[in-house]
């Protein structure tokens, strides 16, 4: 059979392994005993119902087991029956068929949970643990609320908890590696309930009894094997069929490996595997209830081909543990197609899960990740490896490039170039490579932060960052991805401080300020200002540092200190004045002009105006004098001076006029009817009103602009 799945009791899967909709919820075997305790669980008293005390937070129900035991499943399982969805979050494996593991499931129709079922993996599939802030930042996206780029795991943390109190949930915390991860996550509502998994005890959350959990029951191993291989084996031969799964332990894993196995060796019978798997050797290092998942794992391993085995042991590298045909591909240096159907293979086996879908992606399952990667250090070299991995990441640039070009007009250069790649690494249309680029989204981060933090491919990484950079930006927008670019960026300066570039270190810390400048952070903001303007020197270039002295002072502006902005904004145009770049020249006025208006130097500002009005006449942009003349208009209705500013918006009308801008026509209008009222002449700003009211058709918008420019 093809739609086995081993336990997914590692990390849980990113978004992109999520299970099809309306696809069947997987057969779930035996734990008849651990669910009824865990539902009476929470029912019970918590310690602050016994002290007289209300209860604050959401109750924490611990399921604690080893990697395949089918802690996950259960957790799975636990969470479909109390949603009362048809559709569970995750895979199972306590179950006989799974297809990954999904970050969250939607807003169940009923059940003790409305509000639905939210799934976050809290370690990698390399065994470290997921830092708090990618946590809380995947459970906000879960929500539906957007967390604001750069920000840390304590504002995150308090983000989910806000959200979360409004909210009747329940979270499945999957894999916890200690308490320190589960308590910042706990929402002080007791409507909500946390279901966590571990290999062990969560000390120091109070009130948390674990329910730990073995192997399957001899009839439940059974069942799940009949479910694998077809009940008519089972029936030949029922009592070797109970000795297969006690030399598995009973271990959910292992028995959908070994019932794999069988599935794809249809003429060898249960006692053959069970002589085979008995007679497996033992390795010393490994604990005795680990041997039977690595038992299992080694008969399945040692049926392979050399070329699938050595696939699977490449696998190891994928990014989150998340891999496609074109990732197998490329680690292996084979044919698209072949990897397609080894992955397929795989799938049958028992070794991988996939999400089914027209674009398939498959998961290593986190208890496999460890047996995979030993393999790929004992029988792969290191250059192989590195070799392996540099595959990996030029095929990912080549595909995000083919992903953005795809959005170029057809006669762009970019299109041209990429009618010359292969077909398997084009996108038909921007449609497709989008949703590729969402479903792929957590493993090319994952990807980004492997390669930068390995630290030997760092050419290599600069490339894959700029590419998943531009797909981004093109296919989401920069607000949108804004949180995702944040940490791109982030990895850019790690590189670039790392290989000492200071050209690259000051285009990251620009990037890094502009975002924290965006999100209110403008004290930091600042401070990255300043370091870009250090790298922009040191790089000796001119349009980091210009930029970066133009953004200093924007940073002083929005601070209130316009005499520290007005000094930057003075030396940045100072640079461009020897650089003849006169469309930054004239924008520079503008900006100096804006400083001294709010500071009250009504002199310095009107000159500046006037400067920006003659640089861009100079450039022949219409639209930009007359806004840099409206601007003076209103400088010198500040200074006193009525007469000057009604002649100068008369000029900035006639110029907005030849440009054909009816709004700023409309706006400019409106002020020379506030300044024909200030003059004592209402029957003329009458008439002007009466011209903005016909220029726009809508008096509303023509009252909104009004307000705005008063505002400006």
């Amino acid at each position: 059979m093809t739609d086995q799945a081993v336990d997914t009791s590692g990390p849980a899967g990113a978004a992109g392994t999520e299970q099809p909709s309306g696809a069947v919820p997987p057969q779930f075997f035996g734990r008849e005993r651990e669910l009824k305790e865990l539902r009476a669980d929470i029912e019970r008293a918590g310690l602050d119902t016994l002290a007289g005390r209300g209860g604050a937070r959401a109750r924490v129900l611990l399921i604690a087991g080893r990697p395949g035991s089918g802690r996950s499943a259960l957790a799975t399982e636990l969470a479909r029956r109390l949603a009362g969805s048809a559709s569970a979050p995750g895979s199972a494996s306590g179950s006989a068929s799974g297809s990954g593991s999904a970050s969250g499931s939607g807003p169940a129709l009923s059940g003790d949970y409305p509000d639905g079922v939210l799934r976050v993996g809290l370690t990698d599939p390399d065994g470290h643990r997921v830092p708090a802030e990618r946590t809380a930042r995947d459970i906000l996206n879960l929500l539906g609320v957007t967390g604001p780029p750069g920000a840390d795991e304590d504002e995150l943390s308090e983000m989910v908890r806000e959200a979360l109190a409004v909210r009747r949930v329940l979270l499945l915390l999957d894999d916890a590696v200690d308490a320190e991860q589960v308590d910042p996550l706990l929402p002080d509502n007791p409507d909500c309930l946390v279901v966590a998994t571990s290999t062990g005890p969560l000390t120091g959350i109070p009130g948390v009894r674990p329910c730990t959990i073995g192997g399957l029951d001899a009839g439940s191993a059974v069942q799940l094997l009949g479910r694998i291989i077809g009940q008519v084996r089972i029936t030949v031969d029922p009592r070797t069929a109970e000795t297969l799964a006690e030399e598995c332990g009973g271990q959910p894993a292992a028995l959908v490996l070994v019932g794999g196995w069988l599935a794809a060796h249809p003429h060898a019978s249960v006692a053959d595997v069970t002589k085979q798997v008995h007679e497996l050797p033992d390795d010393l290092e490994q604990s005795t209830g680990a041997r039977p998942l690595a038992r299992a794992f080694r008969l399945v391993y040692d049926s392979l081909p050399q070329a699938a085995a050595r696939i699977l042991r490449l696998l190891a590298l994928a990014p989150a543990g998340l891999a496609d045909a074109h990732t197998a591909s490329a680690l292996a240096g084979c044919s698209v197609s072949a990897a397609q159907s080894t992955l397929d293979s795989f799938v049958g086996l028992g070794l991988l899960h996939t999400n089914g879908t027209a674009l398939p992606q498959y998961e290593v399952p986190g208890c496999l990740a460890p047996m995979l990667r030993a393999l790929l250090e004992d029988r792969d070299r290191p250059a192989e490896i590195q070799l392996a991995r540099a595959r990996m990441l030029e095929r990912t640039v080549r595909q995000l490039q083919s992903c953005r070009a795809v959005t170029d007009p057809e006669d762009s250069p970019s299109q041209r170039k990429l009618a010359g790649l292969p077909r398997s690494l084009r996108f038909s249309h921007a449609a497709s490579a989008a949703a590729w680029l969402r479903m792929r989204q957590p493993a090319l981060l994952a990807s980004a932060r492997i390669a930068v933090e390995d630290g030997e491919l760092d050419t290599l990484a600069r490339r894959l960052v700029a590419a998943l950079v531009r797909a981004l930006a093109v296919h989401r927008g920069t607000e949108e991805a804004a949180p995702e670019l944040y940490g791109l960026h982030q990895l850019v300066l790690d590189v670039a401080e790392r290989r000492d570039l200071p050209r690259e270190k000051a285009a990251a810390l620009l990037n890094l300020a502009d975002l924290d400048a965006g999100t209110g952070r403008t004290q930091d903001a600042l401070t990255r200002y300043r370091a870009a303007l250090d790298a922009g020197r040191e790089a000796k270039d001119l349009y980091a540092t210009g930029r970066a002295m133009e953004s200093v002072g924007g940073a002083y502006a929005e601070l209130g200190d316009f005499h520290r902005a007005s000094d930057w904004y003075g030396r940045a145009l100072a640079q461009r004045l020897t650089q003849g770049e006169r469309a930054d020249e004239a924008r520079l006025y503008g900006r100096l002009g804006a400083v001294h208006t709010y500071a009250g130097r009504y002199g310095e500002a009107l000159r500046n105006w006037r400067a920006a009005a003659a640089g861009h006449r100079r450039l022949g942009d219409v639209p930009a004098q007359a806004r840099a003349l409206s601007e003076a208009a209103r400088v010198q209705e500040y200074a006193g001076r009525p007469q000057e500013s009604l002649h100068t918006c008369r000029e900035a009308v006639e110029l907005a006029r030849q440009a054909q801008d009816v709004r700023l026509q409309a706006a400019l209008q409106l002020r020379l009817a506030d300044t024909l009222d200030r003059l004592g002449d209402p029957a003329a700003a009458g008439l002007h009103r009466g011209a903005a009211d016909r220029l726009l058709g809508e008096e509303g918008s023509t009252y909104e602009i009004r307000s705005a420019s008063a505002e400006s």
